[in-house]
């Protein structure tokens, strides 16, 4: 119900200018006949000619508005129709301002006394429908105050639904602005948090790693403090690139590794003391930086996991190269156990909704005592 509606009222809209031009070169027409109006004595060719121009004048007043004023005045003086200028008025209280809709008051006012000299000339029923005193008062208020005030109306009602829409325009971008500004101060709050907290805390492992690495005697414990100092300033390089992204205003883009960093993260993890090997299958070809990536992201977070819940067991990670897409496995054996760091458990979450965003699917389970990481990330939606 409610679409055929719509339907109708798309169609009104789409032919409004075609029916209002019939509609006013019928209604002249039927004037010059006398059927709704006082039959003219002139000929028919007259009332038709003048009943086409006042349609023509109707349908084009989206465009040109002074052919409808001027057939109006002369069907209002030659045929006493009224159709015309019941349009002209309401158009001129629609459109026209200040002047220009005094002049057209002025203009009709001459041309219903024109309709009054003519009446008397006339006589019979054009004198008694269009000169007489009551009836010039009617035929006033019916043809021009009444449609000119309609017009008037229906413009101010535009004008203020135009104003309203304006303001909730301007409230909802003055509302975006604040929900930036909140955005943008909270960012930086947790910008000086993180920088408060973690910061200070990796620079002072540092810098005791960096004292154990001078002080310490047993060569093993050298090279210990020494990976745990790189390592360290490492992730205060990384924490600075997150707290300057916090604190730009604008949206920002966290500069990312793709696969041609994926030896020197398995060599970082060797180095942390996992067993982790590389196993690629296919023909390598160039891929597309967001797969690679994505990717990457897949193999660090895999390896991460492993690190906090299975750090003495045995990892591959594997890259199957695929006609239409990628396949990135990370698969570890069985642990003896230890003590698990802990984890916000988001990780794998995060990184299913990064591989699905590319239309692939990620797979994360138990597998054979240890854990299987597996992605397939196609080609087509990562291009």
């Amino acid at each position: 119900m409610a679409s055929s509606a719509v339907a109708v009222r798309r169609a009104v809209q789409r032919y409004a200018s075609v029916l209002l031009a019939v509609t006013v070169a019928a209604a002249v027409w039927a004037s010059s006949t006398g059927d709704i109006g006082v039959r003219s004595p002139l000929p028919g060719v007259v009332a038709f000619v003048l009943a086409v121009a006042s349609g023509w004048a109707a349908g084009m007043i989206r465009t040109r508005r002074w052919p409808l004023f001027l057939v109006a005045a002369v069907g209002w003086l030659v045929l006493a129709a009224a159709a015309a200028g019941v349009v002209a008025s309401y158009q001129a209280g629609l459109r026209l301002r200040g002047r220009r809709l005094a002049g057209y008051l002025a203009g009709a006012a001459v041309v219903l006394a024109g309709g009054v000299l003519v009446g008397l000339e006339v006589g019979g029923t054009r004198r008694i429908t269009t000169a007489t005193s009551g009836n010039v008062l009617i035929l006033a208020a019916g043809l021009v105050g009444l449609p000119l005030v309609f017009g008037l109306w229906v413009r101010a009602r535009r004008d203020t639904l135009a104003a309203l829409r304006d303001r909730a325009e301007r409230l909802e971008r003055e509302q975006e602005a604040r929900a930036d500004q909140a955005r943008a101060e909270e960012r930086t709050r947790i910008a000086r948090e993180m920088h408060d907290v973690v910061a200070h805390r990796v620079s002072l492992m540092v810098v005791h790693a960096g004292a154990l690495e001078v002080t310490a005697v047993d060569p093993a414990t050298v090279e210990a403090a020494a990976l745990i100092r790189t390592t360290g300033r490492q992730a205060l390089t990384d924490l600075r690139e997150v707290l300057g992204v916090l604190r730009q205003a604008g949206p920002a883009v966290l500069p990312e590794r793709g696969l041609d960093a994926l030896d020197e993260l398995i060599g970082e993890s060797r180095a942390a003391g996992l067993r982790v090997s590389r196993q690629d299958e296919g023909v390598p070809t160039v891929l597309p930086a967001t797969l690679g990536r994505t990717a990457y992201r897949v193999v660090r977070e895999a390896l991460t996991n492993v690190r906090k819940h299975a750090a003495d067991a045995e990892t591959v990670v594997g890259l199957h190269y695929l006609p239409d897409g990628l396949e990135v496995l990370v698969r570890n054996g069985p642990s003896e156990g230890g003590t698990a760091l802990p984890g916000a458990g988001q990780g794998l979450l995060g990184l299913r909704e990064r591989v699905e965003l590319l239309g692939g699917r990620l797979e994360a389970r138990p597998a054979d005592g240890g854990f299987l990481v597996r992605a397939l990330i196609p080609l087509a939606d990562a291009a």
